[in-house]
């Protein structure tokens, strides 16, 4: 293991090298300077103790809709609805949220269990398409997101909307439904430490469960998963259920530990990030959390790089997350390439 790691260490080097280039070429084309992005990048994400808890509170959305990404991944099936998944967990949390009369000792943990059974159930959606009629879970996913970000705009106009209806958003949640703070002065809320014990959860689930590994079987090949008896369809079923659960969760956590309420626009598409972040960590539960961590920190340092250099582009950030992602790809591309030299299978 030390001596692959050596060994591909100048290749990772290389790869993220020509990344680093790309991204300083970029940044001067847009008329900034690559080392003053940098250093407001660094001071908005980790600069501070209260730059230090903004990027945790944009870690925890990343990481749970990122699991859910790298569990429906790794049973083979490309699930591109987390976004929507997050959508209908918020909403579903908010309608349990602001209710009255709940008792307070069980109002947060209705709350979550409302976001993570509604985004199972939007996820299972797309799961029964797949199994029952065969439709391509990249399609239909895909399509359930617009369909939520439909749902959403109604809700806060509609049954969720304010008691005053001034604005198109819900009522506050109520103060038992929401996160404990950690840190005074900041947003750091509990809520951060549910989505790491969750990473841990998924980890242990897949590794040493025979549910875990029906998953991993499936996804290897389902064709030699139901040779040697395992149910497929039933373990799709449940991996869609799984996934849109945790991000379902995502939504709910949101809710009760940062906004304290749903709006139109709610989510900046923590979803769609969760992709690169599943694929960054190479659909490992536990490799997820540093790849949220760096994604929620871009995310966290993009408003001090909007407020310390005029004129630089909001769509800088997100150009960086994709030249890293690929200079991620890249690298494993071209390390897969030499092995596959190595052992004769390429000339």
């Amino acid at each position: 293991m030390k001596q692959r790691l050596l060994r591909d260490l100048p290749l990772l080097l290389l790869t993220f090298s020509l990344g680093a280039a790309a991204l300083a070429l970029i940044i001067r084309l847009v008329g900034a300077s690559p080392v003053a992005v940098s250093k407001a990048l660094w001071d908005g994400a980790f600069g501070s103790r209260y730059s230090l808890s903004e990027t945790l509170v944009q870690t925890a959305p990343l990481l749970l809709t990122g699991l859910g990404v790298a569990v429906a991944f790794r049973c083979g099936l490309f699930n591109i609805g987390a976004e929507g998944q997050f959508l209908v967990g918020a909403m579903a949390a908010t309608g349990v949220g602001i209710l009255k009369n709940v008792p307070a000792v069980i109002h947060l943990p209705l709350l979550l269990l409302a976001g993570a059974a509604a985004g199972a159930l939007w996820s299972g959606i797309a799961g029964l398409l797949k199994v029952y009629r065969g439709v391509q879970e990249v399609l239909s996913t895909l399509l359930l997101n617009f369909v939520a970000l439909q749902m959403l705009s109604w809700m806060v106009r509609g049954p969720l909307q304010e008691a005053q209806k001034g604005f198109p958003q819900s009522d506050l949640i109520a103060v038992p439904a929401r996160f404990v703070l950690l840190a005074p002065g900041t947003r750091l809320h509990a809520g951060v430490l549910l989505a790491l014990f969750c990473a841990a959860l998924i980890w242990f689930f897949l590794r040493w469960t025979a549910g875990g590994f029906a998953l991993r079987a499936v996804g290897s090949g389902e064709g030699a998963a139901e040779a040697a008896g395992i149910p497929v369809r039933r373990t799709v079923l449940a991996t869609f259920l799984l996934s849109g659960a945790l991000s379902g969760l995502a939504g709910a956590i949101q809710i009760s530990g940062v906004t304290y309420l749903l709006s139109d626009g709610y989510s900046p598409g923590y979803g769609y990030t969760a992709i690169a972040v599943a694929l960054l960590a190479n659909l490992s539960p536990l490799a997820v959390v540093p790849s949220a961590l760096f994604f929620g920190a871009l995310t966290a340092g993009s408003n001090v790089v909007q407020q310390r250099i005029v004129g630089i582009p909001s769509v800088v950030v997100q150009v960086l997350q994709a030249v890293v992602l690929l200079a991620f790809l890249a690298y494993a591309w071209a390390r897969e390439r030499r092995q596959r030299r190595e052992e004769g299978g390429v000339a």
